[in-house]
């Protein structure tokens, strides 16, 4: 508690950090407020024989216009600055997510959603990359901390709006996009290009007198760390994923098929992003391999118990486990990927992160039909993406047990 108490005292660029947040949360709110709209559009959309599939692919397809994006947005970020990019992406961001309101064509609201998701590549790779350029280690911790609180608040909001909106017009859900014109407007008033200048003075103050860098050098970019990275991002964001793009499907296995009683089922459980947000600034001083273990323990055992679940109590208890891992998962990634990166090469890291987070995105509908192939229901493909996330955990603890273990034989030698 006293740890948690010391992160509102450290807060510092208190208009910049809330901007950042709520901007953090455009590209999530992207896919979560479609989730209990997705049957709706399916049923709309029936007299295509490939609905099932192409309806999924559409609500998730930012996540590949994102993966193609990201590494250009973070060339375009080192390159010319952080804020013009982020401002108006989040413009075009409101104008592509509420045009599928005015449209009724599978094909056409594809096209926007990728639109849409180009916006967003831009957006999150900006936001990440000021979350590093705005704090050090203690503030960037303490800032993402925050967005796993905002994150569930917000994310519960638009799931209660998001049900009632379905019930009113099959695609009501667009026209919540709007919120973006007001992030926007709070952008133009609030943020501010970072000082590279100061960033490399405070690396070489910072850094042991005999490997202090001279002003002016440019690290090499850091390719071995952030391919670990990206790999371990692209199977999180895909087992993360799993119950946003799909979750609806198994409450409908179970029998509960009207959006509006989805989202009363849905909107507590999801609350406990909050206990996920709290137990990842706990972790934070712990190695990054007890953190990522703790996340993928948790978030895989919470989709396993929705894949095994008979009943809809023990179905919403593992959606509580599920939305804690889902709460530790993000900000865990994004402060694990910056430590790898100096200033000079944040906003191409960042855009690598970026595109592989919201490639899992878009391939997790994907692995759950092929799952549901191979196992014959949406919870048999569950089950085996949660037993996939338990065995990453054990690797990641494996690694701390040998490297301990490496440690006091060093010790006792």
């Amino acid at each position: 508690m006293r740890s948690l108490l010391g992160v509102f005292r450290r807060l510092t660029l208190v208009p910049q950090g809330i901007i950042i947040v709520m901007s953090g949360f455009l590209p999530i709110f992207a896919i979560v407020s479609m989730f209990p709209a997705l049957p709706s559009i399916i049923e709309h959309f029936g007299d295509n024989p490939n609905a099932r599939e192409l309806v999924p692919l559409m609500v998730s397809a930012p996540g590949l216009a994102i993966a193609v994006m990201a590494p250009f947005a973070g060339i375009l970020l080192d390159k010319f600055g952080r804020i013009p990019l982020l401002v108006w992406a989040t413009f075009f961001y409101g104008i592509f997510g509420v045009a599928p309101f005015f449209l009724d064509s599978l094909m056409w609201m594809f096209a926007t959603r990728l639109l849409l998701g180009v916006c967003e590549g831009a957006i999150i790779t900006a936001v990440n990359t000021l979350i590093g350029d705005y704090w050090e280690d203690e503030g960037r911790r303490d800032w993402l901390f925050l967005q796993g609180i905002a994150g569930p608040i917000l994310g519960a909001g638009v799931i209660l709006i998001a049900g009632p909106a379905t019930e009113l017009r099959w695609n009501g859900i667009f026209l919540i996009y709007a919120v973006a014109f007001i992030v926007f407007l709070a952008m133009r008033l609030f943020l501010f290009e970072p000082n590279k200048k100061a960033h490399e003075k405070t690396a070489a103050e910072t850094a042991p007198e005999v490997a202090r860098p001279p002003l002016g050098y440019t690290p090499p970019f850091p390719a071995k760390p952030m391919l670990l990275v990206g790999a371990v991002t692209l199977f999180a964001s895909a087992l993360y994923y799993v119950f946003i793009i799909s979750g609806s499907l198994v409450f409908r296995e179970l029998g509960i098929t009207a959006p509006s009683r989805i989202s009363e089922l849905a909107a507590i459980p999801s609350l406990f992003i909050i206990l996920g947000a709290v137990i990842f600034r706990l972790l934070g001083r712990r190695p990054n391999a007890v953190q990522l273990g703790s996340l993928f323990l948790v978030l895989g055992a919470g989709v396993l118990g929705m894949g095994l679940a008979e009943t809809v109590p023990v179905l919403i208890a593992s959606l509580i486990v599920q939305q804690t891992g889902a709460g530790m998962t993000v900000p865990s990634l994004i402060a694990w990927a910056q430590t790898k990166l100096p200033f000079e090469h944040r906003g191409r890291g960042m855009g690598i992160w970026t595109t592989c987070f919201f490639l899992g995105q878009f391939s997790s509908p994907w692995l759950v039909a092929r799952l549901e192939q191979v196992t014959g229901s949406v919870q048999g493909a569950f089950t085996a993406a949660g037993l996939g996330g338990v065995a990453v955990a054990a690797c990641a603890f494996y690694t701390v047990f040998v490297r301990r273990k490496a440690v006091r034989s060093a010790e006792a030698a």
